[in-house]
């Protein structure tokens, strides 16, 4: 047996009624009465007392309730001092009785003080105490030898066996605990991956649309500003607000596609690009392998980043040729789309956005396993997603 045994508390899940279930408790609070109504009927019932000494057995019988009480709850919270001075005082109550000729309630002290002992205080107490409390029954007791000395042996194997089970109880009692606190973390953590996942998906749509239409709108400004014959221009500015007016419509599409991706109703993700690239001049789509569907995750981590690297060559490279490649490999589904040519317009236009687009497409793939790519090749500029699928 290992030392700390001797020296450790039961658990107080072990020491508590928690877990208990309403019958027991209720069944335990009809034993106690049981016994405490016995003990007071046994001492009415000796002839053997006088008035005073009546009253004072059963002073001590109520006072002895009183104690056990006390050394429950100093055992509960681990007091050892308060407990174990307790403990004393009631086998020296039983010892009292004893003397007084009082023997039910002594014999029932005795014993009720070995066998608490034995459940509820550290090895190292609860034996010496249990030795003590039922050394005394049994030298009090007038059996023959044979049968005191079994039953005081049972009454300690008793103790020790209701031990055991309330440190069984104790244990699961906190490993029921530890079991929801897991769960309510896990629950919070996938409130949290849900929270991120939907601030992703607002900022994909908003970002898309709201970028889109702020260069058609900062066009329109910039060629209102610098005109010098409105009239002249004015179907170039108009191109530009309706452009705009397009965009604000594609992004409640958008918003829309949204809300039905987080329900789990997705479309195909080539329906989805071919839609895309209807609406941007020069796209062209091309599909390789095997079409099969793809997880929520993965379509929508497809989706999300040709959206943003198609803004971003409307908002950089105006009038580029984009090819928009969309592989089905083993394990994993590959989008390539990159731009040719095209005009730069840095300053105004291209400022417009957030900036973390395509860092926010990257840590999407990162948290599905995958790897984005981004930056110029021979050709113009590239970015490349790779996720499980």
């Amino acid at each position: 047996m290992p030392l700390n045994s001797w020296t450790s508390w039961p658990l107080r899940e072990a020491l508590s009624r928690e877990g208990h279930s309403g019958t027991r408790l209720w069944l335990g609070r009809a034993a106690r009465a049981l016994v405490m109504g016995a003990l007071l009927w046994s001492a009415l019932a000796n002839r053997t007392f006088s008035d005073l000494g009546l009253a004072a057995v059963l002073t001590g019988i109520m006072l002895g309730g009183l104690a056990f009480w006390g050394f429950f709850r100093a055992t509960l919270a681990h007091r050892t001092w308060p407990a174990g001075g307790l403990f004393v005082l009631l086998v020296a109550g039983a010892y009292a009785f004893h003397l007084a000729g009082a023997r039910v309630p002594a014999i029932v002290l005795w014993c009720a003080c070995g066998i608490s002992a034995m459940e509820r205080l550290p090895l190292r107490l609860a034996v010496p105490g249990a030795v003590v409390s039922l050394g005394a029954y049994a030298a009090a007791n007038n059996d023959d030898w044979v049968t005191t000395m079994a039953t005081t042996i049972g009454m300690g194997l008793a103790g020790y066996v209701l031990r055991l089970d309330a440190q069984a109880r104790g244990n699961a009692q906190r490993l029921l605990a530890q079991e929801r606190a897991a769960r309510k973390a896990e629950a919070e953590t996938a409130a949290l991956a849900e929270r991120g996942r939907i601030a992703r998906e607002i900022h994909d749509v908003l970002a898309h649309s709201l970028s889109a239409q702020l260069v058609h709108l900062e066009a329109a400004r910039l060629q209102i500003q610098r005109s010098t014959d409105l009239e002249a221009d004015r179907e170039q500015i108009l191109a530009r607000v309706v452009a705009a007016r397009g965009m604000a419509r594609e992004g409640l599409d958008g918003t829309r596609q949204a809300l039905s991706a987080l329900r789990g109703e997705m479309a195909p993700v080539e329906d989805y690009l071919r839609h895309l690239m209807a609406a941007t001049e020069g796209a062209r789509l091309e599909v390789v392998g095997e079409r099969r569907e793809l997880a929520p995750e993965a379509g929508l981590a497809v989706r999300r980043t040709a959206q943003e690297a198609l803004t971003n060559v409307r908002k950089h490279a105006p009038g580029a040729r984009v090819t928009v490649r969309l592989e089905y490999a083993d394990g994993e589904v590959e989008l390539m789309v990159r731009n040719r040519g095209g005009r730069d317009r840095p300053g105004a236009l291209a400022a417009s956005g957030s900036g973390y687009g395509l860092l926010g497409m990257r840590e999407r793939a990162e948290l599905l396993g995958g790897t984005l790519e981004s930056g110029p090749d021979e050709e113009g500029f590239v970015v490349r997603l790779r996720v499980p699928a």
